[in-house]
């Protein structure tokens, strides 16, 4: 019955990173698509290879995920609850796109974790969810907006006097880096939540000990996974970010993109913070908008944004309670 559960959670940790990928696809080239610098298909393909890349960059985001939110018991009732995490985390990610919202699969798995854990008396870790998940998801949109808002103006000001044709098309052709900088990013920290998530379902039945290296397998797994999903794209989150928002051109696409690849590089390798590639990507979108004027923003669909937003972590976490519940009826 364990080594079941055991493969259930991988294979559905892995249904979760796929989904990550579809879901968050427009995170790294809604931007470069809706400013014609990349095809939606070769944007595709740059995104897919280098979420699978960067999976590989680290595993510091994977250790804060599989160590630092919940203390899961040993055994099936430890599966069970990272089992009731996943299916919390899935069925947010799926209502999201449905709607095509681009809220956070990051706090929807920490959600997941944190409602599962909850309703299982698990100890929850609420020192490091506050230092490594709340803290952080204040500040990496903040930043993102503001240090959009700041390159772009270094840029129109840079730029003033040159040849607006020649100018966008160069922006097309430095497009293609930064978005391949913010895919880059996204495997960095998307990737290493699920391998964090089963790391962590290997520990509650002694497959890894606490100080073990996260397994060559699981790295691989988890960066094939979201790296498909990607590939399938995510067309409805996809027209919110890249049209919806603003109507962007070259050079505020690759601003946003730029300074949101940065942050997600700063928090996973500096401070090993599993931020939300939506919420930076989202708000850089914003402050490079808003040099144009404030009312070039669509707040009315940035409010919508911001209120899943708020929203994801409970959500996911009360459908993570309500699976624990009735798993735990079935199998205990």
């Amino acid at each position: 019955m364990e080594l079941a559960l055991v493969v259930a959670v991988i294979a559905i940790a892995l249904i979760f990173d796929y989904t990550n990928g579809f879901h968050d696809a427009a995170n790294a080239i809604a931007t470069s698509v809706s400013t014609r610098a990349l095809t939606p298909r070769v944007a595709l393909v740059m995104a897919a290879v280098m979420n699978f890349v960067g999976a590989f960059l680290g595993t510091e985001v994977a250790e804060t995920v599989g160590k630092g939110i919940i203390n899961t018991p040993a055994g099936e009732h430890g599966l069970v609850i990272v089992l009731s995490a996943l299916v919390g985390a899935i069925t947010w990610n799926l209502i999201t796109w449905y709607f095509g919202l681009p809220s956070s699969s990051s706090h929807a798995l920490i959600g997941g974790l944190v409602g599962a854990g909850l309703a299982s008396a698990s100890t929850v870790l609420w020192s490091g969810i506050v230092d490594k998940v709340v803290i952080p998801m204040m500040i990496s949109p903040a930043v993102g907006f503001l240090g959009a808002f700041l390159v772009m103006t270094a840029i129109l000001w840079i730029f003033r006097r040159s040849n607006p044709g020649k100018t966008t098309r160069g922006f097309r052709l430095a497009q293609s880096l930064s978005a391949a900088a913010m895919a880059l990013g996204h495997g960095l920290q998307d990737a290493q939540k699920t391998m964090g998530v089963i790391f962590l379902a290997l520990l509650t039945t002694g497959h890894v000990q606490p100080g073990d290296e996260i397994p060559i397998w699981v790295k691989v797994a988890a960066a094939t996974a979201i790296s498909l999903g990607t590939y399938s794209g995510g067309w409805r989150i996809m027209r919110t970010l890249g049209r919806r928002i603003i109507h962007l051109d070259p050079a505020r696409g690759f601003a946003s993109e730029a300074v949101a690849a940065t942050v997600l590089y700063v928090m996973a390798i500096g401070l090993h913070a599993p931020v939300s590639t939506t919420h930076t990507i989202t708000s850089a979108v914003m402050g490079a908008g808003a040099t144009k004027r404030l009312s070039a923003v669509r707040w009315g669909v940035a409010k919508g944004i911001v209120l899943a937003w708020i929203v994801t972590i409970p959500a996911a976490g009360a459908v993570a309670a309500v699976c624990y519940a009735v798993a735990h009826l079935i199998l205990e």
